[in-house]
């Protein structure tokens, strides 16, 4: 079976994505985590499917690296938006269904892609950190000297400590600047650090909210790039009308035979 594919980034998060909308391809999850091996197929943190679903612009399909269908990604959903314009599907604003529900996004002026994530309505104190779930799950760590971090080994550690093995959680660990913050990322599924974090970010930018109530902006910058997150703070465990802000950004598309 040979199949087309593109290949795109949201500030260096990487996916593999195919136009899926006739429905005919059908992979396994061996087939996709081949695809996202970096060194023996394309190579990708994650693999996503342009589906047709009715009263939807679109449904977005999401799998890790690993090759298992996943939960929200926020980069991916970015990215998918841009798949989707690119595809000839134009609109001001685009609905679409991903494992966590429904999400709109638009593609500003600036060509960033604006994703609208789900509420979040409950955040947990976990031994001087935080954890929440953003679409998908989050634990949100304080550093210091951020990019001297072994993120790779403290990541793992936490993602595979009792409490979060079974399911697995994305690590997150913030240090906080005069005006932004600085966020990197280990993602189980990827089972290593990746470049960026959508639903990652997300969570940071909650947790280190500037205002106490209403509007908050907050910039990130991540090894792939700058993101911004906005959000209505309603108190310190609520918030809504959260936007995911970046760019997302076409790499190349080619066939492979599986």
């Amino acid at each position: 079976m040979t199949v087309q594919f593109y290949k795109y980034q949201g500030t260096g998060n990487d996916f593999v994505i195919m136009d899926n909308r006739n429905a005919d391809i059908h992979l396994s999850t061996a087939q996709i985590n081949h695809l996202c091996d970096r060194r023996f197929g394309i190579g990708a943190d994650g693999l996503m499917s342009l589906n047709t679903l009715s009263g939807y612009d679109f449904e977005m399909k999401y799998y890790n690296a690993d090759g298992n269908e996943s939960s929200m990604c926020g980069n991916g959903g970015r990215c998918l938006t841009r798949f989707a314009y690119d595809m000839g599907i134009h609109k001001n604003t685009y609905r679409f269904l991903a494992s966590d529900g429904e999400h709109e996004a638009e593609i500003d002026d600036k060509k960033w892609i604006r994703l609208k994530m789900k509420d979040v309505d409950h955040i947990t104190h976990y031994n001087g950190d935080t954890v929440l779930d953003t679409g998908s799950p989050h634990y949100v760590k304080t550093v210091q000297d951020i990019m001297n971090l072994d993120v790779y080994n403290e990541g793992k550690t936490i993602r595979n400590s009792k409490d979060f093995a079974a399911k697995g959680i994305n690590v997150n660990f913030v240090e906080q600047e005069p005006k932004h913050i600085i966020v990197r990322t280990y993602e189980r599924g990827v089972e290593d650090e990746t470049f960026s974090c959508g639903t990652g970010v997300t969570a940071a930018a909650l947790v280190f909210a500037h205002n106490e109530k209403g509007f908050n902006r907050v910039d990130i910058q991540t090894k792939g790039g700058k993101l911004a997150v906005e959000f209505d703070k309603i108190n310190d465990q609520q918030f809504s009308n959260i936007w995911l802000c970046g760019p997302a950004d076409f790499v190349f598309k080619g066939e492979i035979t599986l």
